[in-house]
């Protein structure tokens, strides 16, 4: 799959499936933010995602020893996934429901969102989603997108793994159903 090297391209604004989703500004994110492929020497398999929570990047297997990079925003460590699974479903633009730690945690917050939110750019998870799955349970963690571009790069989310939506849309491209995912 080629992908544009230029920021401007890759983050302009998009209209997809009927949602229009906003350019993120050269100036939101720094250069070494930028989707881009880079060396990556691993044992994991091309097709593999994984997630490094500390530096908070997010890469795609792919041959020769490259990857593609992508930064991402992750939750605090406390309430986050860690070891390997597989994703087991993906969705264009999800619809969104809190779990009851979520609204238990922080119910002024969460607790109006109960009944879920349909998919669209007013939803969290933005306009994609990959499903985590673990010994075949849900595993409730997900690899989505952000309605929020200026939390890329920080631990700013609830648990899960988000990107900019022109990043995640990239990535549902290349990831295949069954994929491993490895999170650190």
């Amino acid at each position: 799959m080629a992908t544009s090297s230029d920021p401007a391209k890759m983050y302009s604004e998009a209209f997809d499936q009927g949602f229009h989703v906003p350019a993120v500004g050269s100036k939101m994110l720094a250069s070494n933010h930028h989707r881009q492929v880079v060396d990556y020497s691993t044992s994991e398999a091309p097709g593999t995602v994984v997630v490094d929570q500390t530096d908070r990047f997010l890469y795609f297997v792919m041959p020769d020893s490259k990857a593609m990079r992508y930064t991402v925003a992750v939750g605090p460590a406390s309430r986050n996934f860690t070891g390997t699974a597989m994703i087991d479903r993906k969705a264009k633009w999800p619809r969104w429901t809190p779990t009851q730690s979520m609204i238990q945690r922080s119910p002024d917050h969460y607790g109006r969102f109960k009944d879920g939110v349909d998919g669209g750019p007013s939803n969290p998870m933005g306009a994609r989603a990959l499903y985590i799955q673990k010994d075949g349970i849900d595993t409730y963690y997900r690899v989505h997108g952000t309605n929020d571009p200026s939390s890329i790069g920080k631990a700013v989310s609830a648990g899960c793994i988000r990107l900019l939506n022109q990043d995640v849309m990239d990535l549902y491209e290349r990831v295949r159903i069954g994929a491993r995912i490895v999170v650190l």
